[in-house]
This record gives C-alpha cells, sequence and structure tokens, in this order.
C-alpha cells in the first residue's frame, strides 16, 4: 500500500472542475475520477483538462459513468458502441485508459446474463483496441445485475483481458452484501476501487447514495472489513473516494478535500498498512 494511488472523484467537491482539481492536488491526491457532468460544464477541452492535471501533478485515473450499455436489443447495441466509441475519442484527449460502465437500469436491458457477457466482451475488444480497459460495476439499484458477486459472474462469462470488475463499497454494504467473497475474485480483475461511508438510514437506496454518502469513518459502515477483503486478493489499483453528499458539494473544496485525505489515511491506519497515517506532502502553497 505504500506505493498505492489516493484518488478522489470530482464530484466529491464544490465549484468548477479547475477548483476540484487544485483543491484535489492541495491535498495531496495523485488522480482523481472524472465525472462526466464536470467536464461537460466545464469551459475547457479535454486536452486542457488533460494539460492542467499535468500541471498540478494529477492523474486521470478513471472518466465515468458510462450507463445502460448490456444486454440489449442489437439495434439499442448499435447506438450504444457508437456512444462508446464517442467517449474513448474524449478519454483519448484526457490521457486516461479506465472507463467506468455500470450496470443497467434500462427499459431496454433483458435479464440474460449470456447476452451481457457477450456484448460486454465486445465493448472490452473496442476499448483494447484503443488501449483501454472497461470497469464494471452493479450498481445497488441496478435492473437485474445489482450485487458484485452477479456482476463477476458476467465478467467472468466475458472472459476479456480488458474487461474488469469496480468495487464501490457502498453498493456493496448497502444491501447488505458479504464481502468476503470479494477474496475469491482475482485481484487483476479487478480495475478500480471506489470507496464511500454512509450512516444508516431507511430510505430508497438510490436517494441514499445519491445525497448522503460520507467519507471513510464518518458513517456506519465496516469500510475496514470490506477494503481487507479487496486488499487480499492482491488488488493493487487506485484508492479512490466517490461520496455524493449534498454538504460536502456546497463546501469550501480546499477543506473538503483536505477531509477527504484525513479519512483515507485513517482507513490505511486502521488497516495496519504501510507508511499509514503519514500525509503526503500538499503540492501547492496556500
Amino acid at each position: 500500500m505504500a506505493d498505492a494511488r489516493r484518488v478522489i472523484a470530482t464530484v466529491c467537491l464544490s465549484g468548477t472542475l479547475e477548483d476540484k482539481l487544485v483543491a484535489a492536488a492541495a491535498a495531496g491526491f495523485d488522480g482523481v475520477e472524472l465525472f462526466e457532468n464536470d467536464l461537460v460544464h466545464s469551459a475547457w477541452s479535454p486536452a486542457r483538462i488533460r494539460r492542467c492535471c499535468a500541471d498540478l501533478g494529477l492523474d486521470i485515473d478513471l472518466y465515468q459513468p458510462f450507463r445502460d450499455f448490456e444486454a440489449v436489443p442489437p439495434d439499442v447495441l448499435r447506438a450504444n458502441l457508437r456512444r462508446a466509441e464517442a467517449k474513448f475519442d474524449v478519454m483519448e484527449q484526457l490521457g486516461v485508459d479506465t472507463m467506468l460502465v455500470c450496470s443497467s437500469v434500462s427499459p431496454d436491458a433483458v435479464d440474460d446474463d449470456e447476452l451481457a457477457a457477450e456484448q460486454l466482451h465486445l465493448l472490452a475488444s473496442r476499448a483494447a483496441e484503443r488501449g483501454m480497459r472497461i470497469a464494471y460495476e452493479a450498481l445497488a439499484w441496478g435492473r437485474f445485475v445489482n450485487t458484485y458477486e452477479h456482476s463477476w459472474r458476467i465478467v467472468r462469462r466475458a472472459d476479456h483481458p480488458a474487461l474488469g470488475l469496480c468495487l464501490d463499497s457502498f453498493h456493496v454494504l448497502s444491501r447488505g452484501g458479504d464481502p468476503s467473497l470479494i477474496r475469491t475474485i482475482p485481484g487483476e480483475k479487478l480495475f478500480f476501487l471506489q470507496l464511500a461511508d454512509a450512516p444508516k438510514l431507511d430510505m430508497d437506496i438510490l436517494q441514499w447514495s445519491r445525497h448522503h454518502r460520507l467519507f471513510p469513518g464518518q458513517g456506519a459502515f465496516d469500510l475496514r472489513g470490506f477494503t481487507d477483503a479487496v486488499l487480499s486478493t492482491g488488488y493493487a489499483g487506485p484508492w479512490s473516494l466517490e461520496v455524493f453528499n449534498d454538504v460536502f458539494r456546497q463546501a469550501d473544496p480546499r477543506p473538503a478535500a483536505v477531509d477527504a485525505m484525513r479519512s483515507l489515511l485513517l482507513l490505511e491506519e486502521q488497516l495496519g498498512l504501510p507508511d499509514a497515517g503519514l500525509a503526503p506532502a500538499p503540492r501547492l502553497a496556500g
């Protein structure tokens, strides 16, 4: 873990995309997940965003989200592949090689794991031609695929080296999932790790996710057990905070980013990892 990358999703922070990137760099993060909405609302081109990140010492580790892709009729699949190629064009300009694909909530989708695997294999093949990868994530409210066990069965069936899993602690723990089964997944098939805590609330799971996530250690989830299960696979990719919270998105992004980094360091310390608790030196003054 001493060499692991600490990443924060731009959706965690308030302000313009430039504000978010500056705050992430100042807090000592190594990279960001770029949320598409932040790109769409930015006045900057993808190429300029890439240069800004490079100047700040940040990588763009993930581009997300790509929604409602798999297990669809042929005409919808063709349209979805055109959408994907357009995203790959943007990713090339951004200099990012991994795209998050969320399990479908579309009424066009059908409950057919074989078809989902076949279509995700095709998408991964298209991505691989561009030197890119697909990280498939089971949304807790996915229409048919809403557990990581189910998403893993599909990824395993698809059997493509450019297709792996994104594991998000919220999607697993909000449904009361058993993270111990993560230990059975080969680490090389875990492409991305997203971490979020949350209070225990009795409410619609989508609204819970979109408005009430917290940084690790601020809620009721067993982040330590979840992350320990992920580490047991040999996962060596980024540790990324993905926290949707209305309060954080209205607060000054700089202290929010520092708070985020502290939460990640605390989690590392609780796991007894090397260099845990040693905050990286800020890159920027002020």
